[in-house]
């Protein structure tokens, strides 16, 4: 957003925000893509600056400080932490270091993005809401990045129900399959291991669930009943894994699985609306699957990530002839974000969500306003998967049922 200098007449460029960002791999690519096009795109009170990036193997940092456009690199998050140049600090690490980080980062003085889930454990999410608190009264804000919520046709479909168009919710139905895991040759990596996620396809997958579900329906989950199910519980470690799916020798080493591979879980939101959760990522041919479909006294809404531009809504008021489930194509200049991208009809893609979850950053910050969804948001899916695990533990003993034959 350009301002006027008064008497030269010439614009003059909005205050930088200089970002760093802590980890580089997947997540750290696709929030680079965001902050890198962010600015480009959208009309923006501050223009993200990609002043550092941390890792710690210096080459490899270094390397993927130049692919993305850092200006630095650090091997160390808290120099980046630490640095003048940094405004905002973006955690993309694993779970077990997302606290220390982000909590060290505010009390520094910082603006914080924190991937998904918040943390490991409810009580890491709750010291990381305390220092959020402390910060938003020293102006500074914190997000956590559930980017789905930045899929123009999910918040389309939110806007759809906070304006009663379906009327009192009935059903909240979220399945998220991928199928990365079904080989038992894949090896043993951080997100097979407690310490470092957590959790299994709960946290990793079922985080998005948790979060979709509350924000459409507008309101929190209050109780749920789980199973869990670790299918493959040793993996290849990755010394003995250089290839992958290469095949496990005689002489290869394994390591046990401390999370698990799915999570299938019932719940109840606050007005009584009954949910079904089901994350898995061993769901052969399901590559990044997740589905929903709400159902409401007036209507219904339904949405497929393959088909991430379009949303199926069917209005339950009209006359039973005529009535059925229509298609939307959400890239009209009026459906939410697509003021900056292309003319309707262009279909957008999933780097776009990273785009639009900074773009709503970047202006919490300039307004000094809670961003959504905030550190508060996070706990309370938090708190959501951790009562999905206490559920599973007391239903892992099954009791028989005796099946009669004619």
């Amino acid at each position: 957003m350009e301002q006027r200098d008064s008497e030269a007449g010439e614009a003059t460029p909005p205050p930088t925000l200089g970002v760093g960002m802590v980890g580089y791999a997947f997540m750290g690519a696709a929030h680079s893509q965001g902050w890198r096009t962010a600015g480009r795109v959208f009309d923006l009170p501050m223009r993200p600056v990609l002043a550092a990036v941390a890792g710690r193997d210096a080459a490899a940092v270094r390397a993927a400080a130049d692919r993305h456009g850092w200006a630095a690199a650090e091997t160390d998050w808290r120099a980046l932490v630490a640095r003048d140049d940094v405004q905002l600090v973006d955690v993309c690490t694993p779970g077990d270091s997302h606290a220390e980080i982000a909590v060290a980062a505010l009390e520094a003085g910082k603006h914080v993005l924190c991937e998904k889930p918040l943390a490991n454990s409810v009580a890491e999410a709750e010291a990381m809401v305390a220092a959020a608190e402390a910060a938003a009264a020293r102006g500074q804000v914190a997000m956590v990045g559930f980017n789905y919520r930045r899929v123009p046709a999910l918040a389309y479909a939110r806007r759809l129900v906070a304006d009663g168009r379906l009327g009192a919710l009935r059903h909240v139905r979220v399945t998220y399959l991928q199928d990365w895991l079904v080989d038992p040759r894949f090896p043993l990596t951080w997100r097979l291991e407690r310490e470092h996620a957590g959790s299994g396809a709960l946290g990793d997958l079922g985080a998005h669930a948790v979060d979709l579900a509350q924000y459409l329906a507008g309101e929190p989950l209050v109780g749920v009943s789980a199973l869990t199910e670790t299918f493959v519980r040793e993996r290849p470690l990755l010394a003995g894994a250089s290839a992958g799916l290469s095949g496990a020798s005689a002489s290869t080493s394994y390591g046990t699985v401390t999370v698990d591979d799915a999570a299938l879980f019932t719940g109840r939101l606050a007005s009584g609306a009954l949910a079904s959760f089901e994350a898995t990522r061993m769901a052969a041919g399901r590559k990044n699957a997740l589905r929903l479909e709400i159902n409401g006294e007036n209507g219904s809404l339904a949405f497929d990530l393959e088909r991430l531009n379009e949303l199926s809504f069917h209005d339950h008021t009209e006359p039973a002839v005529s009535a059925g489930f229509r298609r939307i194509l959400v890239t009209e200049p009026g459906h939410p974000y697509l003021e900056g991208w292309w003319p309707p009809g262009h279909a957008l893609g999933y780097e776009h969500t990273f785009v639009h979850q900074a773009r709503d950053l970047v202006h919490a910050i300039a307004s000094r306003a809670a961003p959504a969804p905030s550190f508060a948001d996070g706990l309370q899916v938090q708190r959501v998967l951790a009562a999905v695990e206490e559920s599973a533990s007391k239903n892992s003993v099954y009791t028989p049922v005796a099946v009669h034959t004619p």
